[in-house]
């Protein structure tokens, strides 16, 4: 390699340094005075201009002022650039979206694309940070709303589905039997609290849903198929329909004296388990394999109901009834 060529080479390197270190700067004040970048990159104000100018090509929205006043500042685009986080930012930002991810705020699944994308460039070294930190955080649970999904498991399926990568894992039945499964994941959906994985299991050769909190050990294989399509070509329709007819462990029937549209947008997740009567009664299938979350459907009833349930799921309720009771005593 000629001298003028490792010469080029390092200057193109550092130019490329110093530009995202401008761009760090730019997004931690509102606004910099070109004299005041100068200073912190160690350059002229003549090469400010020029690493600003070269921002912009790259699209990133720059609002100038001339004059001895005059400064730099990021504004607001049509699209969004790359960002540069900080070590602390980045941690902050994979805990929040591993927590949100278990189930805390119910997020969507573009979140949980955003967290897939940001664990798989998140140097090792601020790995142990994030899962200290998520293990700390992980000591706060809300029980009643049922059980949890790992978020590691959550940010492992979704860049599977992503890359439309087979994947194996552990699986534990509604019956409680352990089986092995390797399957061509394709979407992951929450619904009511529960994560579910859809995924072409390639054993039983046909499309099966998978509880993420009866699921452990997911391990990608390396070898990526062709996409499925999905039968409808409506993956969250599908979602509905294999959970409206999916056993469960305890039977929970509401027969609710309002018109199904108001009970509707009180239950959120359960909309393929409304069936209209008439045009003010309709009936809520809340059957589940969890009593707490069972109880919690009922209770987020405004109106009269009738119930036709399992003797579990009444000692449950009457039990949760006498402790409100024995507390306002």
């Amino acid at each position: 390699m000629s001298s003028n060529t490792a010469m080029m080479e390092f200057m193109t390197s550092d130019m490329t340094t110093r530009v995202l270190r401008l761009l760090s700067l730019l997004q931690t004040r509102r606004e910099w005075s070109g004299a005041d970048l100068a200073v912190r990159l160690g350059v002229t104000v003549r090469t400010v201009r020029r690493d600003i100018d070269r921002l912009r090509d790259l699209g990133y929205p720059l609002d100038s002022a001339r004059g001895h006043a005059g400064g730099y500042r990021l504004t607001s685009g049509s699209d969004l650039p790359p960002l540069l986080l900080e070590d602390e930012e980045a941690v902050a930002v994979a805990v929040a979206l591993r927590t949100a991810a278990g189930g805390l705020t119910g997020i969507e699944e573009s979140a949980l694309r955003a967290l897939a994308k940001l664990e798989q460039v998140l140097p090792s070294r601020l790995r142990g940070q994030v899962t200290a930190l998520q293990t700390s955080l992980a000591n706060i649970t809300w029980e009643e709303r049922g059980p949890r999904a790992d978020p590691a498991l959550l940010a492992t399926l979704a860049v599977a589905c992503r890359d439309h990568e087979i994947i194996t894992f552990d699986y534990t039945t509604r019956h409680h039997a352990a089986t092995r499964r390797r399957v061509e994941p394709c979407h992951l959906v929450d619904s009511g609290g529960l994560w579910y994985l859809l995924a072409y299991d390639t054993d039983k050769d046909d499309w099966r849903l998978f509880r993420l909190d009866r699921t452990t050990d997911a391990v990608p294989t390396g070898r990526r198929v062709p996409a499925r399509a999905v039968p409808g070509d409506d993956p969250a329709a599908f979602v509905a329909s294999r959970l409206s007819t999916a056993p469960t462990r305890y039977r929970a029937i509401a027969t609710v004296h309002a018109p199904v549209d108001q009970v509707h947008a009180r239950t959120r997740g359960l909309a393929t388990r409304l069936t209209p009567i008439d045009e003010h009664t309709c009936r809520l299938d809340a059957s589940d394999d969890h009593l707490p979350r069972i109880a919690q459907t009922l209770a987020g009833l405004d109106w009269d109901y009738t119930l036709d349930a399992d003797p579990e799921i009444i000692d449950h309720l009457r039990a949760t009834a006498h402790r409100a009771l024995h507390a306002m005593s």
